[in-house]
């Protein structure tokens, strides 16, 4: 798909192929089990990536015209990267030495161009990648520096992650494969809910360490093995502690690699159905079935929370542009980061609890095995 869609006259060939993509990633998806329950997480990210990859096959087929480089006219004109691309003359001559070695130069452009497109997430130097926040850097851009800043930050996160790893697991029954729950109901009632909150937010600081790691794991190998340019490997997260607003968080602190996935799955449809208001409650909405689909692998029974909670956050956010309209006044300040601690911390739990949790029913199937 990434291939075709970089050439021309390839939109029925490409209606065509979709079927087989869908299905083939819905199988690799459900179709599957690891019979050791401690890989039982496994699932869960095999159907993540499923789902990506059906989003980005519905994405390319769909795509009447051609997958553009942002200063490129024609797809495959421009001979560098469209990640060193972004804002450059539409012409090959004007690359600069080092964006023309961001791919190692023993492939062919096409496959360049295809691989690129294939792993490109936020759509950085892509045409379906404009408009969307990229976190200041933070880093030194001399490429020896960049890479021992990011050395020091994966090191740092991957520290971090196994000590709230560890002490999530001190918790009875959370974190184990048999099944758990951060709720315990045999607790007082503050005493429950302020141990639940404990370990909601210790799961999120583990999220944000986590996709930091990995990104900066990735970012090590494509700036130090493939050449890549320190400026193509902008941070994933902008802080996300810091926000002081729903649509802040959302839009901008948070990761913004579903992006593109979610806008596909609800987000367009939701557009041509209800205008702005529809883009934003059916990109949610996808994200919440996303997330509930993907826990499904897992063995865990359908939980309607999960999508709730994420189309919740976009009635939030709509609240929030509803207020400035009747105000004047953003969301923002002390008042705006105690709004998101709440929305996010307090009624996301739910969302936490199913994450955790596995389901004894799926460990007995599983031992039933021979």
């Amino acid at each position: 798909m990434s291939y075709l869609v970089r050439r021309p006259d390839t939109h029925l060939i490409r209606l065509l192929l979709l079927p087989t993509l869908i299905t083939a990633a819905l199988h690799s998806s459900y179709g599957f089990v690891w019979n050791d329950p401690r890989h039982n997480v496994y699932h869960w990210g095999v159907a993540s990536f499923s789902f990506v990859l059906m989003g980005k096959g519905i994405d390319l087929a769909l795509a009447k015209t051609a997958r553009h480089k942002q200063a490129e006219a024609v797809p495959g004109i421009m001979s560098i990267a469209a990640i060193a691309a972004k804002g450059k003359p539409d012409s090959p001559q004007d690359a600069s030495a080092s964006d023309q070695q961001l791919l190692a130069p023993l492939f062919p452009l096409w496959l360049q161009d295809a691989l690129e497109l294939m792993f490109s997430m936020r759509g950085l130097g892509w045409d379906f990648g404009e408009g969307v926040y990229t976190p200041p850097t933070t880093r030194p851009q001399e490429r020896f520096a960049f890479l021992r800043a990011t050395l020091s930050s994966f090191l740092a996160a991957f520290l971090l992650l196994d000590i709230i790893d560890s002490a999530i697991k001190l918790v009875p029954g959370v974190g184990d494969p048999f099944g758990g729950s951060i709720f315990f109901p045999d607790l007082p009632f503050l005493t429950r809910y302020l141990v639940s909150t404990t370990i909601h937010v210790l799961t999120g600081a583990a999220l944000v360490a986590g996709f930091s790691m990995v990104y900066d794991l990735i970012t090590l190998f494509a700036v130090a093995v493939l050449g890549h340019s320190p400026s193509a490997w902008p941070p994933v997260m902008d802080n996300p502690w810091a926000s002081q607003s729903l649509h802040e968080f959302w839009a901008k602190r948070w990761h913004q690699l579903f992006r593109q996935t979610f806008l596909v799955f609800g987000g367009i449809p939701g557009r041509k159905i209800a205008g702005d208001v529809g883009l934003v409650l059916g990109t949610f909405l996808a994200s919440g079935l996303f997330h509930e689909c993907t826990i499904l692998a897992m063995g865990c029974n359908w939980d309607s929370r999960v999508p709730l909670f994420f189309l919740l956050q976009g009635g939030s956010v709509i609240g929030e542009r509803v207020w400035k309209k009747m105000t004047g006044h953003r969301v923002d300040g002390l008042l705006g980061r105690l709004w998101v601690y709440f929305d996010i911390m307090i009624l996301g739990q739910p969302l936490g609890s199913c994450f955790i949790s596995s389901c004894a029913r799926w460990l007995a199937e599983v031992e039933s095995f021979p």
